[in-house]
């Protein structure tokens, strides 16, 4: 399975868009809101099926009766929060990994409504939306992938998870088919590295 999507929690949208032109040289498009859960969102593209979602409050919907996925609310400042892997058949990468030792959960159904009207619709798995760094499962179906119409010029080179007792991961890593690189580290983090005009950007 490749990375679908990392997502970079702010408390600000507007001002963490604006931040991430100002390192990596692409500005951020709007990619809509989500009903109910209490937040929007701007899409970069990191590649053909790979993106960089910006996510945070929106001040245009009511408070959510739930908190906001990936500790968005706690946020202060930006940061990666968490991030997918995806897959053409969930059900099945969710029977796998439970073969093999981990469960990330049913998959649910979710949608966002982008500006300009169209209803994307996918599947995930609620194993990690709390925030962290194992990744959830996604599954797109019949919408088109967001990093199709994302704006390009960035391409993920590589994504680290620092973690202050890696064991603890990688099992459930190995077991939804994540090959990402486990470092041991004081705090439990996400690293990108992101290829941009100006070199290789790191964004956390």
């Amino acid at each position: 399975m490749i990375i679908d999507h990392l997502i970079y929690g702010a408390p600000d949208l507007a001002a963490a868009v604006d931040d991430l032109e100002g390192r990596i040289g692409v500005r951020a498009e709007a990619g809509g809101k989500h009903p109910g859960i209490g937040t929007h969102n701007a899409l970069l593209a990191l590649g053909p099926r790979t993106y960089l979602e910006v996510i945070a409050p929106d001040p245009e919907q009511p408070q959510p009766a739930n908190p906001r996925p990936f500790g968005i609310d706690e946020l202060t400042t930006p940061r990666l929060v968490g991030w997918a892997l995806g897959c053409d058949d969930i059900d099945a990468a969710v029977a796998t990994a439970r073969e093999r030792g981990y469960d990330p959960g049913d998959p649910i159904d979710m949608q966002r409504t982008t500006p300009s009207g169209e209803v994307l619709r996918w599947r995930l798995t609620l194993n990690a939306l709390g925030g962290g760094t194992l990744p959830f499962l996604i599954a797109w179906g019949d919408s088109p992938h967001p990093a199709v119409s994302a704006p390009h010029g960035l391409v993920l080179e590589s994504l680290d998870i620092e973690h202050p007792e890696p064991g603890e991961i990688t099992g459930a890593l190995a077991a939804l088919g994540a090959d990402v690189t486990v470092k041991p580290a004081a705090n439990a983090a996400l690293a990108a590295h992101v290829r941009c005009s100006m070199g290789i950007e790191e964004v956390r």
